[in-house]
């Protein structure tokens, strides 16, 4: 396994990170997967084995239930691995029982540890920015976390470039802590994040974990063209984070023609290809990879270890590039004025 540095920080994490949303299966997350204690236990083992040692959960993943499980598959193996949850999406119909406020962190916080059945979080994020809620409180709240112990990195979640910037900037006029990790969505699929919070992430050495790096499972091999969308996968199912109308499937079409050349040049599967693809970019820390199964979190695992070729990865870019929104097709008009990096 590859390790890299969480930039703005000297944590090391792996390539790879294992998202848990799939563990338990309910309160809306039913459509994810239904992965028990058990299964749960023999996944990290294998990770671990592949020194994989990250683990991605979330307090609203199945309303606290993935933490609980991961808790109880981690136990006598904590100092081992690394964990990663969030906070700030709604766990009741209390109005204090969701946002970024002192108040829900302080208990968010609290509750996370009693699941997971540890005394600190290695990595906390806020899972998405509340706008009801001032940023010097929350940052000033999770810079207390830290102090006592209970946390200790902090990393946002979904942000804009401008909250996350915000954020940058009062952290280091209070001399807080800062965000050290962006965790965002990004794919062949999708490309939107390269625009303008990748640039951001180079200019304030700030880490990117990625999720969903397959796009909810149709960058997996499953989805081609003139064949019937998988009714087993995530999509269908209902658990796909990544909307359907934000994706044009014809391109879709595209991307996986040129994955299934590479695939065939490199002896690696469709959905490692992508993966890899992913880790060549500027910024990327870790790829948070989810499993239903234990043959898929094989196969995932095989991301790494490899390199494509700097023409392999030209070819990807050229399926997958798109239109750019204003002001950045303007901005590369001027490219010897332009940050802009694809």
């Amino acid at each position: 396994m590859e390790y890299r540095r969480l930039n703005g920080s000297g944590l090391f994490v792996p390539a790879l990170t294992l998202g848990t949303g799939t563990f338990g299966g309910s309160h809306g997350f039913e459509g994810w997967g239904h992965t028990g204690t058990n299964e749960a236990a023999r996944m990290i083992d294998m990770c671990l084995d592949a020194g994989l040692n990250m683990f991605d959960t979330a307090d609203i993943y199945s309303r606290g239930l993935s933490e609980e499980i991961l808790g109880k598959a981690i136990a006598q193996k904590r100092n081992r691995l690394l964990i990663a949850t969030k906070g700030t999406f709604p766990m009741g119909d209390d109005p204090n029982s969701k946002g970024a406020s002192r108040f829900h962190l302080t208990e968010a916080c609290e509750e996370s540890l009693r699941r997971l059945g540890t005394d600190h979080i290695d990595l906390y994020y806020i899972h998405g920015f509340d706008s009801n809620t001032p940023v010097e409180e929350t940052l000033r709240a999770l810079d207390d976390l830290i102090a006592s112990g209970k946390i200790r990195y902090i990393g946002c979640s979904n942000f804009s470039g401008w909250q996350l910037m915000k954020s940058l900037s009062i952290s280091e006029r209070y001399g807080w802590s800062r965000y050290i990790a962006h965790q965002v969505y990004y794919s062949l699929l999708n490309r939107d994040f390269e625009w303008e919070l990748m640039p951001l992430g180079i200019d304030q050495q700030v880490g990117t974990v990625v999720w969903s790096p397959l796009a909810a499972g149709r960058l997996g091999g499953r989805y081609r063209r003139n064949c019937p969308a998988p009714e087993d996968g995530r999509v269908a199912r209902g658990g796909a984070p990544v909307r359907d109308n934000i994706v044009s499937y014809e391109r879709l079409y595209n991307i996986v023609d040129v994955l299934d050349e590479l695939a065939e040049e490199t002896g690696k599967t469709v959905a490692q290809v992508a993966l890899n693809w992913l880790l060549q970019r500027p910024t990327i820390c870790s790829l948070v990879i989810g499993a239903s199964t234990e043959e898929q979190l094989r196969q995932n695992l095989g991301a790494v270890g490899w390199t494509l070729t700097p023409e392999q990865v030209k070819r990807l870019d050229a399926a997958s590039r798109t239109q750019k929104p204003y002001p950045y097709w303007h901005q590369d008009q001027r490219p010897e004025f332009s940050s802009q990096l694809f």
